[in-house]
């Protein structure tokens, strides 16, 4: 497995200057939550839902928290609208190399090497990769050492001209999920920072065919039970199937940020060469 140093990725998106009032709002809004649905939530009244929403009212710690955890505040953010109703942050954001997390990372190295020879990687809030195995690495072989560089990004990786793209060989259905998915995050989490990368892996261009075949033999027709990237690897067509694992009630902002991705053969075609590779 390779680790990546850890360090603060997303910061904190929400200005505590604007007050948690409207910020509150803001998030239930978002959410599609009316005042009485959330009242009736939280053990609270309309009434005093909206004297916080409007400044009249300050909420205490203990209210903030549970508005934020009834809205699906994520963890980051749940902190600043403590800083913004004046109450110092809840969760602590521990570096991933700190020791106090060497069991989290003794857990992932163990999963993720335990899943070889298919890939697997962890990554954070935004997509940078901090840790991969041996599978993934097969994958990035011939990549260029400037998309390499630490920070690695695996949306940067996928979709860049001189990345994994070309070797996709269903890039477009592909990339129309990679993006969908940034954009159901950025809408959760509100974050400039995904936003910007967003926006700048949009902008690579796409081929307008698809690539080209290889004189490996067609493998046989599979009927997927998810949408599989097809990447094409030493003259043949592998199949995946993506997983992402998250942490549960997680107490820890950069806990909280992590994902576990695998990636599944989806066809026995995919599985065969993988284990062939392990004997």
């Amino acid at each position: 497995m390779t680790t990546a140093p850890s360090g603060s990725t997303l910061p904190a998106p929400t200005p505590a200057d604007q007050g948690v009032g409207p910020l509150l709002r803001a998030w239930r809004e978002q959410r599609r939550v009316s005042q009485l649905e959330l009242a009736l939530r939280a053990d609270s009244s309309a009434r005093h839902i909206s004297f916080i929403e409007t400044g009249r009212s300050r909420p205490s710690e203990e209210m903030v928290l549970r508005l934020a955890e009834h809205l699906e505040v994520p963890v980051r953010e749940r902190n600043a609208l403590l800083l913004a109703a004046g109450y110092a942050p809840h969760y602590p954001e521990t570096p991933l190399d700190d020791p106090a997390l060497d069991a989290l990372r003794a857990g992932m190295e163990q999963l993720i090497q335990g899943y070889e020879p298919y890939p697997a990687l962890v990554v954070d809030a935004m997509y940078n990769v901090h840790a991969a195995n041996r599978g993934i690495l097969m994958l990035l072989d011939g990549i260029p050492e400037h998309l390499l560089k630490a920070p690695l990004n695996a949306m940067r990786l996928t979709l860049h001209p001189e990345g994994l793209a070309p070797r996709i060989r269903n890039l477009r259905e592909w990339r129309g999920h990679l993006l969908a998915q940034m954009d159901r995050q950025i809408a959760l989490r509100r974050s400039e920072p995904l936003r910007r990368l967003y926006e700048e892996v949009a902008a690579y261009p796409v081929p307008e065919e698809e690539p080209p075949g290889t004189d490996a033999e067609p493998a046989v027709a599979v009927p997927y039970f998810a949408l599989p990237m097809q990447i094409e690897h030493e003259g043949r067509v592998l199949s995946f199937i993506s997983s992402i694992s998250t942490f549960n009630t997680p107490m820890d902002v950069t806990v909280a940020e992590l994902a576990i991705e695998t990636l599944l053969p989806a066809d026995p075609a995919t599985v065969k060469y993988l284990q062939s590779l392990m004997s």
